[in-house]
């Protein structure tokens, strides 16, 4: 333990107070304090206990892989002044479309040549690429595929 000066209520200093713990709480080694992150118990960080965030298990092995919230597919090859209406138009039919999001370019204005449809079930999805990937749309085939995967889809 160290001693350190410290004033008291009539304005006396006294050297009588000792210092066994960090302002945290934690106690120190070799009676220094310490600052910054790394410093605490390993009880008191919450990644001791292993209570991490995750989805659920999935099948082992290569395949698509569903994100936090839907099915997602990517949708590349879309024409540069294609809108999100004619997305929706050719991609309705397969299911109810969750989200739908068309990247623009800054500079330009014009559609940087992909979007990115989410859909509820892995069947929505799947029908959406099997139905629409080499199909043509405002005069280019698009190329339709999962955006996510927990591996290769297809052996190379």
């Amino acid at each position: 333990p160290r001693t350190r000066r410290a004033m008291s209520e009539g304005g006396m200093m006294s050297d009588d107070v000792t210092m066994d713990t960090m302002d945290t709480g934690a106690p120190s080694k070799d009676g220094r304090a310490t600052k910054g992150r790394g410093h605490a118990a390993a009880s008191d960080r919450e990644h001791a206990s292993g209570a991490y965030d995750s989805l659920e298990p999935a099948s082992l092995g290569p395949g698509p892989a569903k994100s936090i919230e839907g099915w997602i597919i990517l949708i590349t090859n879309v024409h540069e002044e294609a809108q999100e209406d004619d997305i929706h138009e050719h991609f309705a039919d397969f299911g109810e479309i969750k989200n739908l999001h068309l990247n623009l370019d800054r500079r330009t204005g014009f559609v940087k040549g992909y979007a990115l449809v989410e859909y509820e079930t892995k069947k929505e999805a799947q029908a959406a690429i099997d139905a629409m990937n080499g199909a043509e749309m405002l005069g280019q085939n698009l190329g339709v595929a999962f955006a996510f995967s927990k591996g290769p889809i297809r052996k190379m």
